[in-house]
């Protein structure tokens, strides 16, 4: 079996630890959005899911795409195609930090500063998974919370 390509535009459904469904949607390789849309049987109408809005967008191990099923494609609105911002922090010096972005801009920037952006990672299935249904179900989510950005 053939692996799927990662498409920018395309949707995908997967099934979430409690039966329910989650939506995606793939950006710029790595990069997938993670729509607040949850429903108890298979939704694959477009329309309806891209008008919901994004709770997070991520990078994703290409994996994760077997796993998934693909509902359609169509071309990135363009709130989709801006870049993604992400931040990294030096693991001795939790003070040295840099924020940067998928069109390449870069530049050093304070703990403070990294708040409610996403550390720069590659997601597993699994987690995304868990990570979505935590975010759908309004709960804290242990991988996010681990990497959020330390100040102390």
């Amino acid at each position: 079996m053939g692996r799927k390509k990662h498409i920018p535009g395309a949707f995908v459904r997967m099934t979430l630890a409690d039966g329910s469904f989650g939506y995606g949607r793939l950006l710029e390789s790595p990069y997938a959005a993670f729509y607040d849309y949850r429903t108890t049987s298979p939704d694959s109408d477009l329309d309806r899911i891209a008008s919901r809005p994004l709770l997070f967008r991520i990078a994703v191990r290409h994996l994760a795409l077997d796993a998934w099923e693909f509902i359609g494609e169509r071309a990135l609105e363009e709130h989709l195609t801006e870049p993604v911002v992400q931040f990294m922090q030096d693991l001795g010096d939790f003070r040295r930090c840099t924020i940067f972005d998928t069109a390449g801009k870069e530049r050093e920037a304070e703990p403070e500063e990294c708040v409610g952006l996403e550390r720069a990672a590659v997601w597993e299935q699994e987690g995304i998974e868990e990570r979505l249904l935590d975010s759908l179900l309004g709960r804290p989510n242990a991988a996010e919370e681990r990497l959020k950005v330390r100040l102390q």
